[in-house]
Order: structure tokens, then sequence, then C-alpha cells
């Protein structure tokens, strides 16, 4: 039986120069990696290149908190005076229990509660955002569609009692 440095490689290799990384592709990536932080800070510095969403200022703002029931109903409550706002029942409300997902799972990750109150606001640009005030985390709903913005809007001008 042969023996394990016979069996190809490493008994091929003795005498021969060691493989080394060629130095062309170390320095092209040095350059690569100098070249973006270039960029990075020159689009910092100078706003070129870079792109800035300006909503403008709060026109409307809401603590919500949305709480979902043993029979899969969600309940959006004002969080300043406590009344229902709006009640989805089973199988309604996709885009608002999806989104209620999202922010559970990260106030699970963040150990926060889940009754927390979340911020809905309407800024000049006419965009809706809708923040978690326990995590700091903020989406601007216009990403997902007109219409599911526009299922979390309603939430700003209805008021408390409503059904949906």
């Amino acid at each position: 039986m042969a023996r394990v440095s016979h069996l190809g490689y490493l008994g091929d290799r003795t005498g021969k120069k060691p493989n080394i990384f060629p130095a062309k592709i170390l320095v092209a990536a040095i350059a690569l990696l100098v070249f973006t932080a270039g960029a990075v800070l020159f689009g910092q510095l100078t706003g070129i290149g870079t792109v800035r969403v300006d909503s403008g200022s709060p026109v409307a703002i809401r603590d919500i908190v949305i709480l979902r029931t043993a029979e899969d109903e969600v309940i959006v409550r004002d969080a300043a005076g406590g009344g229902e706002i709006a009640r989805y029942e089973t199988e309604k409300g996709g885009f608002v229990r999806g989104s209620l997902r999202a922010f559970a799972r990260m106030r699970q990750v963040a150990n926060v509660p889940l009754d927390a109150p979340y911020r809905l606001i309407r800024w000049e640009s006419g965009q809706v955002s809708l923040s978690d005030t326990a995590t700091g985390e903020r989406i601007y709903l216009e990403a997902f569609g007109r219409d599911n913005a526009a299922a979390f809007a309603v939430l700003l001008e209805r008021r408390e009692g409503g059904k949906r």
C-alpha cells in the first residue's frame, strides 16, 4: 500500500515552487477598494451621485396600537385615547396583518413589548410612514404600492369606532 504522501499531490510537489497568489489580482482588489471608498466619500461630501428623499415636515401624526386577538382578528386602537379605530376580521386587512408580523418579529428580536405603540406619519410630500416607537424602525409605505400605503393612510383620518 502506498503512503499518503505518495498518493499524488504531495509526492508530485516535492522540489517544486509553491503556488503564490498573483500580485496583479491583489493590487487590483486594493485599487477597487480605494476607488469605492473615495467615491462614497466624494458622494457624501458633494451630494453628487446620491439620492436623497426629502419628505418635508409631518402633516399628520397618530400613535396606534395594533393587537391580534385569539380569534385572529387584528384590532387597531388609538394609543392616546384607547378607542378602536379599525378591526380586521380573519382574511381581511392583508397588508396591515403582514406589517404587523414583520414588526412583531423585529420586536421579538429586540426583546421589546409587543403592545408598544406604532407611529403613523403623513408627510408634506404625501408619503405615509409607519414607525415602531419601541425599536426605532421606520418604513415608508409607498415602497409597497399606493394601495398598501392607503390601507394605513385611512387610519390617520378614521375616527375611533370605525369598522373595516
